[in-house]
């Protein structure tokens, strides 16, 4: 049998999903030779009126992200959704807090917009690039590197191709299959939660606003979608709560499942039905100990996962993706390989204490609310009340929630995450 002839890329990225594709797309005509491998093959063939149930909370620098890459105007096409306002509140007690985007001087806080919209939008845009190869459907059956070769890393995917590259990029969400090849090990507990998802209508209009209500098992989350085609008010929800209770909730009958949604969130929003099937989730923080070695960096998910009670997740992943873009271009630059530990040690540099730094702010988030426990519960109610008050503390939580400033640790956003260039 004869052996196969070894196809050599710059870069390869594992993963083409959102911030794969991202990442790629971030390096668009440069002077690389970048491959992306997709294992599952995309089907944009959606029926009218559909909703994705697993949606996104992009922030202004997510938004200007897509917008400098060429991705935003075809995902402003399928349906974006901005929201101006945020209700949160305790379910058990009167402490609530309301942003408003009139109070920064912005038209909005952010979009949610369905994670098949943006994958799609970034997956088309790939093929505007000539120096970008999509591999989809494909997927990688061996991986080998060599820290003493300028091409370091040798992948046999499972129809017998063999490709290598400079750099591989483990872009392939949580459960990582890169990250798990290579050894690199992680800091992680269980969170002892499930999040439920899916789509349901409400009697009264979202207002453009999300709404999120904590109570001790978990927050219940009321994202709006819009939909130009329907006369109906539809919210995505995201419901993390015990494991058992979310079982229980994926058992239900449509009816009772209506009744339980009600019965927690009240009648802000009137009367609530189940528009989709539903999803679940579990829910783990996960830290990668190491993001870079010789020749490899992770990304994304591969990285790490925080908990969704404030939708930073994807946010977190696409900076990574422009970060590691700006290093490699910078190695360019200075003429110095890509895949050399020296250009990937200032990507993780750059990205690590803003990562460590959100997923502690939602690991204490989710301690402080996800419990039934008198002293917290008058903490947090007085809190939540007190921050409401604050107006300077109020507008720095929006900008930070929205992308317009760091976490204190690293207040320099990348290039491609500032205002359209």
């Amino acid at each position: 049998m004869q052996k196969s002839a070894v196809q050599h890329y710059d870069l390869i990225i594992i993963g083409g999903g959102m911030v794969g594709a991202t990442l790629a797309c971030a390096l668009g005509d440069s002077a690389l030779k970048i491959a992306v491998i997709e294992a599952h093959q995309a089907d944009y063939n959606w029926p009218d009126g559909s909703h994705d149930i697993r949606v996104s909370a992009l922030t202004h620098a997510s938004q200007h992200i897509f917008e400098n890459i060429g991705a935003w105007q075809s995902m402003q096409k399928d349906g974006v959704c901005a929201y101006d306002q945020m209700h949160v509140w305790d379910a058990s007690g009167h402490g609530e807090i309301h942003f408003n985007s009139i109070d920064i001087g912005q038209m909005n806080l952010g979009h949610i917009v369905e994670n098949r919209i943006i994958q799609k939008a970034v997956q088309t845009r790939l093929a505007d690039f000539d120096n970008i190869d999509l591999l989809m459907p494909l997927k990688v059956a061996d991986l080998q590197i060599n820290t003493q070769q300028k091409a370091g890393v040798q992948l046999t995917t499972e129809d017998g191709q063999v490709l290598s590259a400079d750099l591989l990029v483990g872009a392939d969400g949580a459960n990582s299959w890169v990250r798990q090849q290579v050894g690199i090990s992680l800091s992680t507990w269980a969170y002892r939660q499930t999040a439920v998802v899916c789509n349901v209508t409400t009697s009264e209009p979202h207002q453009n606003a999300c709404w999120q209500q904590f109570m001790p098992e978990g927050p219940l989350a009321f994202l709006p979608l819009c939909d130009d085609f329907s006369a109906e008010t539809i919210s995505s929800i995201v419901w993390s709560t015990s494991e058992d209770k979310a079982q229980a909730l994926l058992n239900m009958n449509e009816q009772q499942f209506n009744q339980e949604l009600q019965l927690a969130f009240g009648s802000t929003l009137g009367r609530i039905k189940l528009k989709s099937e539903r999803g679940a989730f579990p829910l783990r923080l996960r830290h990668a100990n190491q993001y870079v070695q010789e020749h490899l960096a992770l990304i994304g998910d591969a990285a790490h996962t925080v908990h969704p009670l404030a939708g930073q997740g994807v946010n977190l992943g696409l900076l990574d993706a422009v970060v590691l873009a700006e290093e490699i271009q910078r190695a360019l630059q200075q003429h110095r390989a890509i895949g050399g530990i020296l250009a990937l040690r200032r990507f993780e540099r750059r990205r690590k204490a803003d990562n460590i730094a959100m997923l502690a702010a939602m690991d204490g988030f989710k301690r402080l609310f996800s419990n039934d426990i008198t002293p917290l519960k008058v903490l947090r109610n007085a809190g939540l009340g007190l921050a409401d008050k604050i107006q300077p503390l109020k507008q720095m939580m929006i900008k930070r929630a929205m992308g317009l400033a760091g976490t204190g640790i690293n207040d320099d956003l990348p290039k491609l995450a500032r205002p359209e260039l």
